[in-house]
Protein backbone atom coordinates (compact mmCIF):
# COMPACT_ATOMS: atom_id res chain seq x y z
CA UNK A 1 0.00 0.00 0.00
CA UNK A 2 1.39 3.41 -0.95
CA UNK A 3 2.43 5.48 2.02
CA UNK A 4 0.51 8.72 2.41
CA UNK A 5 2.65 11.82 1.88
CA UNK A 6 3.06 14.13 4.87
CA UNK A 7 1.15 17.40 4.57
CA UNK A 8 4.40 19.21 5.40
CA UNK A 9 5.79 18.00 2.06
CA UNK A 10 3.56 20.44 0.15
CA UNK A 11 5.38 23.66 -0.73
CA UNK A 12 2.29 25.76 -0.01
CA UNK A 13 2.08 24.40 3.53
CA UNK A 14 5.79 25.05 4.09
CA UNK A 15 5.40 28.62 2.86
CA UNK A 16 2.39 29.18 5.12
CA UNK A 17 4.23 27.86 8.18
CA UNK A 18 7.32 29.94 7.36
CA UNK A 19 5.20 33.08 7.00
CA UNK A 20 3.43 32.40 10.29
CA UNK A 21 6.80 32.03 11.99
CA UNK A 22 7.82 35.43 10.57
CA UNK A 23 4.61 37.02 11.87
CA UNK A 24 4.90 35.46 15.33
CA UNK A 25 8.58 36.38 15.53
CA UNK A 26 7.86 39.99 14.57
CA UNK A 27 5.06 40.26 17.11
CA UNK A 28 7.20 38.76 19.84
CA UNK A 29 10.13 41.08 19.23
CA UNK A 30 7.73 44.04 18.99
CA UNK A 31 6.26 43.04 22.34
CA UNK A 32 9.76 42.97 23.85
CA UNK A 33 10.37 46.50 22.54
CA UNK A 34 7.09 47.64 24.10
CA UNK A 35 8.16 46.10 27.41
CA UNK A 36 11.43 48.02 27.27
CA UNK A 37 9.64 51.33 26.58
CA UNK A 38 6.90 50.94 29.19
CA UNK A 39 6.23 47.48 30.72
CA UNK A 40 2.88 48.38 32.29
CA UNK A 41 1.15 49.13 28.99
CA UNK A 42 2.91 46.65 26.71
CA UNK A 43 0.17 44.01 26.66
CA UNK A 44 -2.58 46.57 26.04
CA UNK A 45 -0.56 48.14 23.21
CA UNK A 46 0.17 44.88 21.38
CA UNK A 47 -3.46 43.76 21.69
CA UNK A 48 -4.64 47.17 20.43
CA UNK A 49 -2.47 46.74 17.33
CA UNK A 50 -3.81 43.24 16.72
CA UNK A 51 -7.44 44.08 17.43
CA UNK A 52 -7.47 47.15 15.16
CA UNK A 53 -11.12 47.84 14.29
CA UNK A 54 -12.33 44.97 16.53
CA UNK A 55 -11.77 47.21 19.54
CA UNK A 56 -15.03 49.04 18.76
CA UNK A 57 -18.09 47.66 20.51
CA UNK A 58 -20.41 48.88 17.76
CA UNK A 59 -20.78 46.47 14.82
CA UNK A 60 -21.40 49.41 12.49
CA UNK A 61 -18.09 51.02 13.43
CA UNK A 62 -16.29 47.70 13.05
CA UNK A 63 -17.65 47.33 9.53
CA UNK A 64 -16.84 50.97 8.71
CA UNK A 65 -13.17 50.63 9.67
CA UNK A 66 -12.96 47.19 8.11
CA UNK A 67 -14.04 48.89 4.90
CA UNK A 68 -11.28 51.48 5.24
CA UNK A 69 -8.76 48.71 5.89
CA UNK A 70 -9.84 46.82 2.77
CA UNK A 71 -9.76 50.02 0.72
CA UNK A 72 -6.10 50.52 1.64
CA UNK A 73 -5.38 46.81 1.23
CA UNK A 74 -6.28 46.91 -2.47
CA UNK A 75 -3.38 49.20 -3.58
CA UNK A 76 -0.96 47.34 -1.30
CA UNK A 77 -1.98 44.06 -2.93
CA UNK A 78 -1.46 45.54 -6.39
CA UNK A 79 2.05 46.71 -5.47
CA UNK A 80 2.88 43.24 -4.16
CA UNK A 81 1.61 41.71 -7.42
CA UNK A 82 3.88 44.13 -9.29
CA UNK A 83 6.90 43.00 -7.29
CA UNK A 84 6.21 39.26 -7.43
CA UNK A 85 5.40 39.30 -11.16
CA UNK A 86 8.80 40.76 -11.94
CA UNK A 87 10.50 38.52 -9.38
CA UNK A 88 8.99 35.39 -10.93
CA UNK A 89 10.62 36.48 -14.17
CA UNK A 90 13.99 36.94 -12.48
CA UNK A 91 13.97 40.69 -11.81
CA UNK A 92 13.71 42.66 -8.59
CA UNK A 93 11.33 45.54 -9.27
CA UNK A 94 12.27 48.04 -6.56
CA UNK A 95 10.94 50.63 -9.00
CA UNK A 96 7.36 49.63 -8.10
CA UNK A 97 7.30 52.66 -5.78
CA UNK A 98 7.99 55.04 -8.67
CA UNK A 99 5.53 53.24 -10.92
CA UNK A 100 2.93 53.65 -8.17
CA UNK A 101 3.70 57.39 -7.99
CA UNK A 102 3.42 57.73 -11.77
CA UNK A 103 0.05 56.00 -11.62
CA UNK A 104 -1.16 58.41 -8.94
CA UNK A 105 -0.01 61.36 -11.04
CA UNK A 106 -1.81 60.17 -14.17
CA UNK A 107 -5.02 59.19 -12.37
CA UNK A 108 -5.35 62.50 -10.53
CA UNK A 109 -4.30 64.69 -13.45
CA UNK A 110 -6.74 63.01 -15.83
CA UNK A 111 -9.48 62.99 -13.21
CA UNK A 112 -9.08 66.54 -11.87
CA UNK A 113 -7.46 68.38 -14.75
CA UNK A 114 -9.25 66.73 -17.68
CA UNK A 115 -12.48 65.69 -15.89
CA UNK A 116 -12.44 62.20 -17.34
CA UNK A 117 -14.49 59.26 -15.99
CA UNK A 118 -12.97 56.77 -13.57
CA UNK A 119 -12.19 54.05 -16.10
CA UNK A 120 -10.19 56.47 -18.25
CA UNK A 121 -8.27 57.56 -15.13
CA UNK A 122 -7.60 53.90 -14.29
CA UNK A 123 -6.27 53.16 -17.77
CA UNK A 124 -4.13 56.32 -17.66
CA UNK A 125 -2.62 55.21 -14.35
CA UNK A 126 -1.80 51.77 -15.75
CA UNK A 127 -0.22 53.28 -18.87
CA UNK A 128 1.90 55.66 -16.77
CA UNK A 129 3.12 52.80 -14.58
CA UNK A 130 3.77 50.67 -17.65
CA UNK A 131 5.84 53.48 -19.19
CA UNK A 132 8.01 53.70 -16.08
CA UNK A 133 8.44 49.94 -16.10
CA UNK A 134 9.28 49.94 -19.82
CA UNK A 135 12.01 52.54 -19.24
CA UNK A 136 13.62 50.34 -16.62
CA UNK A 137 13.29 47.26 -18.84
CA UNK A 138 14.71 49.06 -21.87
CA UNK A 139 17.71 50.29 -19.87
CA UNK A 140 18.33 46.69 -18.80
CA UNK A 141 17.94 45.29 -22.32
CA UNK A 142 19.81 47.85 -24.41
CA UNK A 143 22.26 49.39 -21.91
CA UNK A 144 22.68 46.51 -19.42
CA UNK A 145 21.66 48.80 -16.54
CA UNK A 146 20.61 46.82 -13.48
CA UNK A 147 16.85 47.18 -12.89
CA UNK A 148 17.49 47.89 -9.21
CA UNK A 149 19.67 50.91 -10.02
CA UNK A 150 17.35 52.27 -12.72
CA UNK A 151 14.33 51.60 -10.52
CA UNK A 152 15.72 53.60 -7.61
CA UNK A 153 16.63 56.52 -9.86
CA UNK A 154 13.25 56.52 -11.59
CA UNK A 155 11.48 56.48 -8.21
CA UNK A 156 12.78 59.96 -7.43
CA UNK A 157 12.24 61.25 -10.96
CA UNK A 158 8.62 60.12 -10.78
CA UNK A 159 8.15 61.74 -7.37
CA UNK A 160 9.35 65.21 -8.37
CA UNK A 161 7.59 65.14 -11.75
CA UNK A 162 4.39 64.19 -9.94
CA UNK A 163 4.79 66.99 -7.39
CA UNK A 164 5.28 69.53 -10.16
CA UNK A 165 2.41 68.22 -12.27
CA UNK A 166 -0.11 68.07 -9.44
CA UNK A 167 0.90 71.54 -8.20
CA UNK A 168 -0.61 73.11 -11.30
CA UNK A 169 -3.46 75.58 -10.96
CA UNK A 170 -6.82 73.87 -10.79
CA UNK A 171 -5.35 70.62 -9.52
CA UNK A 172 -3.73 71.69 -6.26
CA UNK A 173 -5.84 73.12 -3.47
CA UNK A 174 -4.61 76.74 -3.04
CA UNK A 175 -5.38 76.59 0.69
CA UNK A 176 -3.36 73.43 1.44
CA UNK A 177 -0.46 71.37 0.10
CA UNK A 178 -2.87 68.71 -1.15
CA UNK A 179 -4.69 68.27 -4.42
CA UNK A 180 -8.33 69.28 -4.51
CA UNK A 181 -10.86 66.68 -3.46
CA UNK A 182 -11.85 64.53 -6.40
CA UNK A 183 -15.32 64.09 -4.96
CA UNK A 184 -15.94 67.83 -5.18
CA UNK A 185 -14.62 68.62 -8.66
CA UNK A 186 -15.33 65.42 -10.62
CA UNK A 187 -17.45 62.78 -8.88
CA UNK A 188 -17.48 60.77 -12.09
CA UNK A 189 -13.77 60.04 -11.60
CA UNK A 190 -14.50 58.11 -8.41
CA UNK A 191 -14.53 54.33 -8.74
CA UNK A 192 -18.18 53.19 -8.45
CA UNK A 193 -19.37 51.58 -5.25
CA UNK A 194 -22.07 49.38 -6.78
CA UNK A 195 -23.67 48.92 -3.38
CA UNK A 196 -20.58 47.45 -1.70
CA UNK A 197 -20.46 50.33 0.79
CA UNK A 198 -23.77 49.20 2.30
CA UNK A 199 -22.01 46.11 3.66
CA UNK A 200 -19.42 48.27 5.42
CA UNK A 201 -21.43 50.81 7.37
CA UNK A 202 -21.95 53.03 4.30
CA UNK A 203 -18.23 53.84 4.22
CA UNK A 204 -17.77 56.09 1.16
CA UNK A 205 -14.32 54.81 0.27
CA UNK A 206 -15.51 51.21 -0.24
CA UNK A 207 -15.75 50.62 -3.99
CA UNK A 208 -15.27 47.88 -6.54
CA UNK A 209 -11.52 48.57 -6.19
CA UNK A 210 -11.43 45.76 -3.61
CA UNK A 211 -12.81 42.98 -5.86
CA UNK A 212 -10.83 44.39 -8.80
CA UNK A 213 -7.57 43.89 -6.87
CA UNK A 214 -8.53 40.31 -5.97
CA UNK A 215 -9.46 39.57 -9.58
CA UNK A 216 -6.07 40.91 -10.71
CA UNK A 217 -4.35 38.58 -8.24
CA UNK A 218 -6.17 35.63 -9.79
CA UNK A 219 -5.29 36.85 -13.30
CA UNK A 220 -1.60 37.13 -12.40
CA UNK A 221 -1.66 33.61 -10.93
CA UNK A 222 -3.29 32.26 -14.08
CA UNK A 223 -0.86 34.00 -16.43
CA UNK A 224 2.23 32.85 -14.56
CA UNK A 225 1.14 29.25 -14.01
CA UNK A 226 -1.30 28.30 -16.75
CA UNK A 227 -0.20 30.03 -19.94
CA UNK A 228 2.57 29.62 -22.50
CA UNK A 229 3.25 33.34 -22.21
CA UNK A 230 3.88 33.01 -18.47
CA UNK A 231 6.16 30.02 -19.04
CA UNK A 232 8.25 32.01 -21.53
CA UNK A 233 8.55 34.91 -19.10
CA UNK A 234 9.67 32.65 -16.26
CA UNK A 235 12.07 30.78 -18.55
CA UNK A 236 13.69 34.09 -19.52
CA UNK A 237 14.13 34.94 -15.86
CA UNK A 238 15.55 31.55 -14.89
CA UNK A 239 18.16 31.53 -17.67
CA UNK A 240 18.42 34.44 -20.05
CA UNK A 241 20.86 32.71 -22.43
CA UNK A 242 18.96 29.42 -22.51
CA UNK A 243 15.77 31.30 -23.38
CA UNK A 244 17.64 33.12 -26.13
CA UNK A 245 19.07 29.97 -27.71
CA UNK A 246 15.74 28.17 -27.52
CA UNK A 247 14.21 30.81 -29.76
CA UNK A 248 12.42 32.96 -27.18
CA UNK A 249 12.44 36.73 -27.64
CA UNK A 250 14.34 37.44 -24.44
CA UNK A 251 14.67 41.22 -24.90
CA UNK A 252 10.98 41.62 -25.62
CA UNK A 253 10.13 39.46 -22.60
CA UNK A 254 12.19 41.61 -20.22
CA UNK A 255 10.61 44.87 -21.40
CA UNK A 256 7.14 43.33 -21.47
CA UNK A 257 7.58 41.96 -17.95
CA UNK A 258 8.54 45.36 -16.58
CA UNK A 259 5.66 46.99 -18.43
CA UNK A 260 3.14 44.59 -16.89
CA UNK A 261 4.76 44.98 -13.49
CA UNK A 262 4.60 48.77 -13.79
CA UNK A 263 0.98 48.68 -14.95
CA UNK A 264 0.04 46.69 -11.83
CA UNK A 265 1.70 49.24 -9.54
CA UNK A 266 0.12 52.14 -11.42
CA UNK A 267 -3.27 50.49 -11.11
CA UNK A 268 -2.67 50.19 -7.36
CA UNK A 269 -2.32 53.96 -7.07
CA UNK A 270 -5.53 54.48 -9.02
CA UNK A 271 -7.37 52.04 -6.75
CA UNK A 272 -6.43 54.24 -3.79
CA UNK A 273 -6.78 57.82 -5.02
CA UNK A 274 -9.85 57.23 -7.16
CA UNK A 275 -11.78 56.13 -4.07
CA UNK A 276 -11.48 59.63 -2.59
CA UNK A 277 -10.07 58.28 0.68
CA UNK A 278 -7.13 60.70 0.51
CA UNK A 279 -5.45 63.35 -1.66
CA UNK A 280 -1.89 63.66 -2.93
CA UNK A 281 0.43 65.89 -0.92
CA UNK A 282 2.44 67.94 -3.43
CA UNK A 283 5.18 68.88 -0.95
CA UNK A 284 6.33 65.40 0.10
CA UNK A 285 10.05 64.84 -0.27
CA UNK A 286 10.13 61.07 0.09
CA UNK A 287 8.74 58.33 -2.10
CA UNK A 288 5.51 56.87 -0.62
CA UNK A 289 6.05 53.59 1.16
CA UNK A 290 3.23 51.72 -0.58
CA UNK A 291 5.49 50.42 -3.34
CA UNK A 292 8.23 49.38 -0.90
CA UNK A 293 5.69 47.72 1.39
CA UNK A 294 4.58 45.71 -1.62
CA UNK A 295 8.00 44.03 -1.57
CA UNK A 296 7.41 42.84 1.99
CA UNK A 297 3.87 41.66 1.24
CA UNK A 298 5.08 39.70 -1.79
CA UNK A 299 7.67 37.82 0.26
CA UNK A 300 5.42 37.39 3.29
CA UNK A 301 2.87 35.85 0.94
CA UNK A 302 5.47 33.39 -0.30
CA UNK A 303 5.68 35.07 -3.73
CA UNK A 304 2.21 33.71 -4.43
CA UNK A 305 -0.60 35.95 -5.75
CA UNK A 306 -3.07 34.15 -3.50
CA UNK A 307 -0.79 34.36 -0.47
CA UNK A 308 -0.28 38.07 -1.16
CA UNK A 309 -4.00 38.71 -0.68
CA UNK A 310 -3.81 37.48 2.92
CA UNK A 311 -0.43 39.09 3.57
CA UNK A 312 -1.59 42.49 2.27
CA UNK A 313 -4.64 42.42 4.51
CA UNK A 314 -2.61 41.45 7.58
CA UNK A 315 -0.01 44.20 7.10
CA UNK A 316 -2.72 46.80 6.57
CA UNK A 317 -4.69 45.45 9.55
CA UNK A 318 -1.85 46.01 12.02
CA UNK A 319 -0.93 49.30 10.35
CA UNK A 320 -4.42 50.62 11.02
CA UNK A 321 -4.27 49.15 14.53
CA UNK A 322 -1.20 51.22 15.33
CA UNK A 323 -3.40 54.27 15.74
CA UNK A 324 -5.17 52.62 18.67
CA UNK A 325 -2.23 52.49 21.08
CA UNK A 326 -2.01 54.82 24.05
CA UNK A 327 -0.34 57.84 22.44
CA UNK A 328 0.60 59.26 25.83
CA UNK A 329 2.98 56.31 26.27
CA UNK A 330 3.72 54.97 22.78
CA UNK A 331 3.79 56.61 19.36
CA UNK A 332 1.34 55.64 16.61
CA UNK A 333 4.28 54.40 14.52
CA UNK A 334 4.61 51.37 16.78
CA UNK A 335 2.61 49.37 14.21
CA UNK A 336 5.17 50.45 11.63
CA UNK A 337 7.89 49.07 13.87
CA UNK A 338 6.12 45.73 14.22
CA UNK A 339 5.46 45.63 10.47
CA UNK A 340 9.14 46.37 9.86
CA UNK A 341 10.17 43.53 12.15
CA UNK A 342 7.88 41.14 10.32
CA UNK A 343 9.22 42.45 7.01
CA UNK A 344 12.79 41.93 8.21
CA UNK A 345 12.00 38.36 9.21
CA UNK A 346 10.51 37.77 5.76
CA UNK A 347 14.10 37.48 4.58
CA UNK A 348 14.23 34.24 6.57
CA UNK A 349 11.22 32.61 4.88
CA UNK A 350 13.54 30.53 2.71
CA UNK A 351 15.58 29.64 5.80
CA UNK A 352 12.48 28.47 7.67
CA UNK A 353 11.35 26.41 4.67
CA UNK A 354 14.80 24.83 4.45
CA UNK A 355 14.67 24.01 8.16
CA UNK A 356 11.28 22.30 7.68
CA UNK A 357 12.62 20.32 4.72
CA UNK A 358 15.72 19.25 6.68
CA UNK A 359 13.51 18.14 9.57
CA UNK A 360 11.38 16.04 7.22
CA UNK A 361 14.43 14.48 5.59
CA UNK A 362 15.98 13.52 8.92
CA UNK A 363 12.68 12.07 10.12
CA UNK A 364 12.35 9.96 6.98
CA UNK A 365 15.94 8.76 7.25
CA UNK A 366 15.34 7.75 10.86
CA UNK A 367 12.18 5.87 9.84
CA UNK A 368 14.07 4.02 7.09
CA UNK A 369 16.84 3.00 9.48
CA UNK A 370 14.28 1.77 12.02
CA UNK A 371 12.47 -0.28 9.37
CA UNK A 372 15.67 -1.81 7.93
CA UNK A 373 16.47 -5.29 9.38
CA UNK A 374 19.69 -5.66 11.27
CA UNK A 375 22.65 -6.90 9.25
CA UNK A 376 23.36 -9.72 11.62
CA UNK A 377 19.81 -11.04 11.23
CA UNK A 378 20.14 -11.03 7.43
CA UNK A 379 23.39 -13.03 7.51
CA UNK A 380 21.80 -15.59 9.80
Amino acid sequence: MKKKQSILRYEGVQTLLASLLCILGGLFIGFIVLLIIEPSGAWEAITAVLKSYFRYSSAKLQLKYLGQTLTRTAPLLMCSLSVLFAYKVGMFNIGAAGQYVAGACAALYVGIGLHMPWWVCLIAAMLAGALMGALSGALKTFCNVNVVISGIMLNWIALYVTNMTLSMEGIKNPMSPYTVQLRGVNPGALIPQMGLNTFFGNEKSVTIAIPLAIIMALVVWFILNKTKFGYELKATGYNFHAAKYSGMKENRNIILTMMISGALAGMGAALLYLTGIEEWETTISSVPGMGFNGIAVAFLGGLSPIGSILAAYFIQHITMGGGNVDLSVYCAQISGLISSLIIFLCAFVAFFKLAIQNHLRKREEAALLAAKPEKGGEDA
